[in-house]
């Protein structure tokens, strides 16, 4: 009995820290738009990523193998490769390039996308998905709110560049969603955080090498002060802590819970748009916050339910 009563403590315990690492993702990564929107209208938005990426990754990696800690077998680092290339380089990679051409709160609206494609993505791997209607619901109506939000962009598809920023951003939403649903699909024997810095350190190498090919690089000690905030702050912040959380928060909850992040950051972005880049906020804005937290309610209610009536029957 005892014993059942501790397991059932450290399941909470768990469970909490969990929720706490999704609330770091919710907020940390809403304030990255704005520093990789800094970073890439001086330094290219890909090498901005690769250097992010690289730096966390080797801290990471360092921390864990002075500890002791052996790479894992070429099976499994494959594995962790896939993610990171996903995750990082592709989905991260594109949206900071994408921020050479659109801005910080678009690109976050974007990313809000993440919740309608990871359900779709589990529907089309798993026939057994145990996401309900009113879930579905919910994300839809959260993503109504973000739409309503930035609808007065809908102006500037006229602009090629910018056309080619929200393609960016939306190729970059789908390879995140993705990887989202097939990290969460593999249960890998290594230490969570040490596979955190190998994602990092390979997705880094990768971005790396394709702006060394491309060109797409410049020397940090001419970025300028700012750049350089930025990217510290990304690395910090936004990979060593945030990202961090969400692999963790990702193993531990369901990917349409955790997706639900997706819709926070928006907000995030244009309370602190609002705040230090003295951008507008209007009636519109806040209607479109109201309605995509009524969607954020929703989603978390059903999957607190979903997650009952599965362990009831288990």
């Amino acid at each position: 009995m005892n014993l059942l009563l501790n397991e059932n403590n450290e399941m909470k315990k768990e469970l909490n820290r969990a929720y706490i690492a999704l609330a770091i993702v919710s907020f940390f990564w809403g304030t990255t738009y704005i520093a990789s929107r800094i970073g890439a209208q001086h330094i290219p938005g890909l090498f901005v990523s690769g250097v992010r990426q690289f730096s966390s990754g080797v801290i990471l990696v360092s921390f864990f193998l002075l500890k002791g800690y052996s790479l894992p077998r070429w099976e499994i680092l494959k594995k962790i490769s896939l993610q990171g290339i996903l995750l990082l380089c592709i989905a991260n990679g594109l949206l900071t390039w994408s921020l050479e051409y659109i801005s910080s709160g678009l690109a976050a609206v974007i990313a809000a996308l993440v919740p309608l494609f990871v359900t779709l993505f589990t529907l089309w791997l798993s026939t057994c998905a145990k996401i309900s209607k009113w879930m579905i619901v919910g994300m839809l109506i959260g993503l109504a709110g973000v739409v309503t939000i930035f609808s007065n962009y809908l102006g500037e598809f006229q602009n090629k560049t910018f056309i080619l920023g929200v393609i960016l951003a939306l190729l970059s939403t789908l390879s995140w969603s993705f990887g989202t649903v097939y990290t969460a699909r593999q249960q890998l024997s290594t230490d969570i955080l040490f596979g955190v810095g190998l994602q990092m350190l390979s997705a880094g190498i990768v971005m790396l090498i394709i702006c060394g090919l491309t060109g797409k690089y410049v020397n940090l000690a001419d970025a300028g002060y700012h750049s350089l905030f930025a990217l510290a702050y990304l690395v910090v912040f936004g990979s060593l802590l945030a990202y961090s959380a969400y692999v963790f928060a990702i193993s531990k909850l369901p990917p349409a819970l955790v997706s639900i992040y997706a819709y926070i950051n928006p907000i995030v972005a244009i309370g602190l748009g609002w705040l230090l880049l003295q951008e507008k906020m209007n009636a519109n804005m806040i209607l479109g916050t109201c309605i995509t937290l009524l969607g954020v309610w929703l989603v978390n209610r059903e999957s607190k339910k979903l997650r009952y009536q599965q362990s009831w029957r288990n």
